[in-house]
């Protein structure tokens, strides 16, 4: 596609058919005015919901209210994504979102009015037949309920919930808005401004000095920064102490990880399992630095290219191909619901101009799901394709075995299918290479994406236990102390083969993913139960697909590490996380191979 259309320039076959959801306008506007009626009722419940009728009736009509704002929600937003500079779409998503938040406001009695019934009343509840339907959801309320406080207390900490976001947003004005950093010289010697969108693009520079200059300037203008985002980074930590001890948690982290019902084991064993794995990571450090033909490797030599510019040029029918050939491992169904979402309309295609730019796979219960992308001919806008059909078809799966009010699947399980997808792609794009120039290039995207996804992320949730820890034993978060932290792990899973640069000391000052607590090693998890899932598919054919594919029709229908658990990936074991990494050391040994 060479030029940018407009909307309504766009053909038909290059776009989804929303029609799917909502045949025109006067359908969504007749179920928005169904929708606002069914409010009406159910207030009709408070003060009833102790019986199992009541309860019954009141959890019938919750879920028919959410499934239908759930459709009006997603088609007025998919339709302000076609073009976001279309007046009547904007004003459909935000009277989507002001309906979302009235359902919110009108149904928020229901889980504490239900909670404040004492445990005897609950687990008869539970044992109900009336409510054997329900049983999943009774249970998991009064899992919650121990942490849950009285009405007074609750008030008060929903009360300080502005004052608990202020930490993650002054860093986000400082570090977005007021911090500036220096002009730097780039390959041309012109001074240019260096922007957190720049940086990485100075890092791939072929020219080690431009590199040198920009990774130095970074962390020089953060190490003048240093007491001002500690300060905030010890007040997020804090935040985390205070409401796990207000809520009768362990620690933060433990408070953290019970909303999916993990175990704190499960976070320990992925950093106990890589820790083991480093010399692998050590020995990709020396074969960066052979390749790149340098005495010494340094942090600023991490994102360098490793082969000559090679550029791969792929059609979108092409990629339709690839993916397709590449899932031939999963079986004929599987196949047979991604050719139907290539051939009917779930895929909006190419670039137009006002579109959404990113991509994304989204949809509603009841119809199938959509997929967003911007297209353009080359190997990434391919692995977009196969990631984002992989969320599509786990979503499809799921709705389609599981009732509504169990079809979800968490974020924790999220990233499984799109990364698995991923995974069947690489190995078969890798065996089909026959050009060494390509198969390095591809050797290396994927090594990249273990070192970022697995290896770095789970450092950054190494750091973040070692210091909630430090606090919780009342030492105080200096920028001296997380500086000192932060460079001890860089050299533990750098390793002693390259340089570790002081600069990079500062690294943590600059991750916004410290303000979201222990949220970076679902990453880590995901990827790695992705790739296990691969290889067991790889090696052990039919058994594998059919518990992956039971995987995938699951939702949300038990805890996440049961459903892994079930499908032959038990993440609470550091079994997934050494299959992960026995893929990564045959992709390090092809590359080794390639490089003699």
């Amino acid at each position: 596609m060479s030029q940018v259309l407009k909307r309504n320039e766009v053909p038909a076959e290059h776009r989804w058919q929303l029609e799917d959801l909502f045949p025109n306008q006067e359908a969504w506007n007749k179920e928005y005015q169904n929708v606002l009626n069914k409010l009406k009722d159910v207030a009709q419940f408070h003060g009833k919901l102790s019986e199992p009728s009541a309860i019954k009736s009141c959890f019938e009509l919750e879920d028919e209210i959410s499934l239908h704002t759930e459709r009006l929600y997603v088609y007025a937003n998919m339709k302000h994504h076609e073009d976001t500079a279309e007046p009547t779409y904007q004003a459909l998503s935000d009277k989507s979102k002001k309906l979302s938040v009235e359902v919110n406001e009108a149904t928020s009695f229901i889980f504490p009015e239900i909670l404040s019934l004492s445990d005897q009343q609950l687990e008869q509840l539970v044992a109900s037949p009336e409510l054997s339907f329900y049983k999943r959801t009774l249970e998991e309320m009064i899992r919650q309920k121990q942490h849950v406080l009285g009405k007074g207390e609750e008030a008060l900490l929903a009360q300080v919930g502005n004052l608990s976001q202020a930490p993650g947003t002054i860093f986000g004005m400082l570090n977005n808005a007021d911090l500036k950093f220096p002009k730097v010289k780039n390959e041309q010697g012109e001074e240019v401004e260096l922007t957190h969108g720049s940086y990485i693009q100075f890092l791939e520079s072929r020219n080690r000095d431009v590199r040198q200059r920009a990774f130095q300037t970074v962390y020089e203008t953060y190490g003048k920064q240093k007491n001002t985002i500690a300060a905030t980074l010890a007040a997020n930590v804090t935040k985390n102490i205070f409401y796990s001890k207000v809520r009768k948690y362990p620690s933060a982290l433990e408070m953290s990880l019970y909303g999916d019902n993990i175990d704190k084991s499960v976070y320990t064993s992925l950093i106990d399992a890589v820790h083991e794995s480093l010399p692998l990571m050590h020995r990709y450090m020396e074969l960066r630095r052979k390749l790149l033909k340098v005495e010494e490797l340094h942090m600023y030599d991490l994102f360098a290219p490793l082969v000559e510019e090679y550029k791969m040029d792929i059609t979108y029918e092409q990629a339709k191909a690839k993916v397709k050939e590449s899932l031939q491992p999963l079986g004929q169904d599987y196949l047979n619901v991604l050719q139907d979402g290539f051939d009917n309309g779930w895929i909006d295609i190419y670039e137009n101009e006002g579109k959404r730019n990113g991509a994304y796979s989204w949809g509603a219960y009841g119809t199938h799901p959509y997929v967003l992308l911007n297209h353009k001919d080359n190997l990434n806008s391919m692995f977009t394709l196969t990631h984002e059909m992989g969320h599509a078809l786990h979503s499809y799966l799921s709705d389609t075995n599981q009732p509504y009010r169990y079809a979800q699947y968490t974020i924790f399980l999220a990233e499984v299918a799109s990364t698995l997808n991923e995974a069947l792609l690489m190995d078969y794009m890798l065996k089909n290479s026959t050009d060494p120039k390509e198969k390095m290039y591809l050797l290396t995207y994927y090594m990249d994406q273990f070192r970022t996804t697995v290896f770095r992320q789970t450092m950054f949730a190494e750091f973040e236990k070692i210091i909630h820890e430090k606090a919780e034993q009342g030492e105080s978060l200096t920028p001296q102390l997380l500086s000192e932290v932060y460079y001890g792990l860089n050299k533990l899973y750098y390793g002693d083969k390259m340089v570790v640069d002081k600069d990079i000391e500062m690294e943590w000052a600059r991750i916004p993913h410290f303000y979201n607590s222990f949220y970076v090693y679902k990453y880590a998890t995901g990827f790695s139960a992705a790739t296990s899932f691969a290889k067991q598919i790889l090696d052990e054919g039919a058994p594998a697909v059919e518990r992956y594919l039971g995987f995938l029709k699951s939702g949300g229908s038990d805890y996440s590490i049961n459903i892994l658990k079930r499908a032959g990936v038990d993440m609470s074991s550091p079994a997934p996380i050494k299959q992960a990494m026995s893929v990564f050391k045959g992709l390090l040994e092809q590359m080794e191979s390639l490089a003699k």
